[in-house]
């Protein structure tokens, strides 16, 4: 690792809320910035390509944690390759692609980064406007690919990242050679209830159950807080409460490690104070829909970009919003991909077959 990642200061070690009224949840949290590094540090340790890690600076003095991945064997091929830039997911960070990032620096650069208020990268306030939130996002990527130098990439991001992505590409085609989405969350719209006030004939009205109104009650008060606000809010309880609640993080990855490492980073993700949350809040309608569906702006991609589509067989997100993209682009290159045996983290559930098809892409790029 390079050595400025041991000796810079470390962003926000000691973390304080916004609000004065919840100053004594840090102390009362078993996490800070240090624990994260730490589990951070044991995740990365697997990887056997040459590892780059630092902060990127952003003109704003934001800082972006970067990993730059190489193979260490191969000598630099004449032509240089498009870099692969991978974008992850709500509540992640870049220890979530440890069973990839190996396998895809084979022939190229890999760069991965933590999202802008995510993982180890800063913190900043985000507006509380669908449009300017995600805009902070999109312009915060920009600025990290200038910083770092980037012409132009195969940009990849799952859910909450796939989403930005594609904005980003929207707003910046000229830098994305392929736009891989895996997973990608914000893209249908929202249903709208059916109603049938007046008994008209002719309309199929599906009846459903009316929630109970303690659901509604619940879900009211939910909607005030921040969604991962119940992990900082359980004090020294939310480590366990993540390994309770996602026991699959652990499982997904039981063969690298045999201990609580991935639910402990998932939890040293998540427990610092929020921000990139506050960001996706802004973006999202309750249930997990967005406010500015992606269906909704993907015919603003050039025709020229290629797109790629992949879902988990067995994911809560809905494939079928990458048929309406198909439909959305005509003739336009688009294709959507069913990965078997496969939930929301595709890339953690079936590695060897996301990683061959990210590869062939890629190769297919140069």
């Amino acid at each position: 690792m390079d050595p400025a990642t041991t000796t810079a200061p470390m962003q926000n070690d000691c973390e304080t809320e916004p609000s004065s009224v919840w100053s004594w949840w840090p102390s009362w949290r078993p996490t800070s910035m240090s624990l994260l590094k730490t589990t951070e540090s044991k995740i990365l340790a697997c990887i056997q390509n040459d590892l780059w890690a630092r902060f990127v600076t952003l003109p704003s003095q934001d800082r972006i944690w970067t990993l730059t991945l190489t193979n260490k064997v191969v000598r630099k091929p004449a032509a240089p390759k498009t870099p692969l830039v991978m974008v992850h997911g709500f509540g992640g960070g870049v220890g979530l692609w440890i069973r990839n990032l190996d396998a895809l620096s084979r022939s190229r650069p890999v760069y991965a980064f933590d999202l802008l208020g995510f993982g180890r990268s800063s913190r900043p306030s985000f507006p509380s406007d669908a449009a300017k939130a995600e805009e902070q996002f999109v312009n915060s990527i920009e600025q990290w690919r200038q910083s770092v130098g980037l012409e132009n990439m195969i940009l990849l991001g799952h859910s909450l990242g796939g989403y930005l992505a594609t904005s980003y590409a929207i707003q910046y085609p000229s830098r994305v050679s392929h736009l891989i989405l895996v997973d990608p969350w914000g893209f249908p719209e929202r249903p709208q209830a059916q109603t049938d006030g007046n008994g008209s004939q002719g309309t199929e009205v599906v009846k459903r159950p009316s929630v109970p109104r303690w659901v509604k009650a619940i879900a009211a008060v939910v909607s005030l807080f921040n969604p991962l606000a119940v992990i900082r809010a359980a004090g020294p309880w939310g480590p366990g409460l993540v390994n309770r609640f996602r026991p699959d993080f652990k499982r997904k990855f039981e063969d690298l490690f045999d201990d609580d490492t991935m639910t402990q980073y998932i939890y040293h993700c998540n427990a610092q104070t929020p921000s990139g949350e506050v960001g996706f809040r802004a973006m999202s309608e309750s249930l997990g829909w967005a406010k500015r569906p992606m269906l909704q702006r993907v015919h603003l991609l050039p025709p020229s970009m290629p797109l790629t589509m992949l879902y988990g067989e067995r994911s809560w997100v809905d494939s079928s919003s990458g048929e309406s993209v198909v439909q959305i682009r005509d003739r336009a290159y688009t294709r959507v991909l069913l990965v078997n045996e496969a939930s929301h983290h595709v890339y953690a559930d079936q590695p060897e077959v996301f990683n061959r098809v990210v590869e062939n892409i890629c190769n297919s790029v140069n």
